[in-house]
């Protein structure tokens, strides 16, 4: 059986060459990653994104209007767009809701003080969102982290970045609401999401 060579090297001390951010960006500038290429920039290293479903994609795009819906004019409702956490990552969550900035965000992609709101939806990604994902968002310092599970039916809402972890962890079902801490105004029913989600596999 052949191994490939990326498994060699999780066993053994190899040196490592980190891309940063710029590196990333030029990589695209110079035709070496386009825009089909599904991958983004975590900790210097280029990760495979996962495919995205129908199931995924609808999820995506009813958030995407209830947000735009509620928030109006006082945030950046961005989908899929790069989020800057640091020198070394660059990830495209599914959903981010960004503080309102004149002109918008033509000169930069958002970072973390930027961010009110950041979304993954997960299915076969739960392992990489609740884990290697969330441990980065919490050590930007991204204030509100929601995964849409969609494997168990619930929105894991994550808050209170401290030391590199979310102090609060707060499951909601299809009972319980969902509220934007930095918009608390904005509310919006889980059921919305988690029952349609669940009918598109009917």
């Amino acid at each position: 059986m052949d191994i490939a060579p990326a498994d060699i090297l999780t066993r053994h001390r190899v040196p490592r060459h980190r891309l940063t951010v710029h590196d990333y960006h030029r990589l695209g500038e110079a035709g070496v990653l386009g825009e089909d290429d599904r991958v983004e920039l975590l900790e210097g290293q280029l990760v495979d994104m996962s495919p995205i479903g129908p199931r995924h994609a609808f999820v995506i795009d009813l958030l995407t209007r209830l947000l735009v819906l509620a928030v109006g004019d006082r945030a950046w409702v961005r989908v899929q767009n790069p989020v800057v956490l640091d020198s070394g990552s660059e990830p495209q969550p599914d959903i981010v809701v960004a503080r309102p900035k004149p002109g918008g965000y033509l000169d930069a992609h958002p970072r973390p003080e930027d961010v009110l709101l950041l979304i993954e939806v997960a299915d076969s990604s739960f392992e990489f969102d609740s884990g290697a994902k969330r441990e980065l968002y919490a050590r930007a310092g991204i204030r509100e982290f929601w995964i849409v599970d969609l494997t168990n039916n619930r929105v894991l809402v994550h808050r209170s970045p401290t030391g590199g972890v979310y102090a609060s962890t707060q499951p909601v079902g299809t009972s319980g609401t969902l509220q934007v801490e930095a918009l608390p105004d904005v509310v919006i029913p889980a059921a919305t999401i988690l029952i349609a989600a669940a009918t598109v596999l009917t």
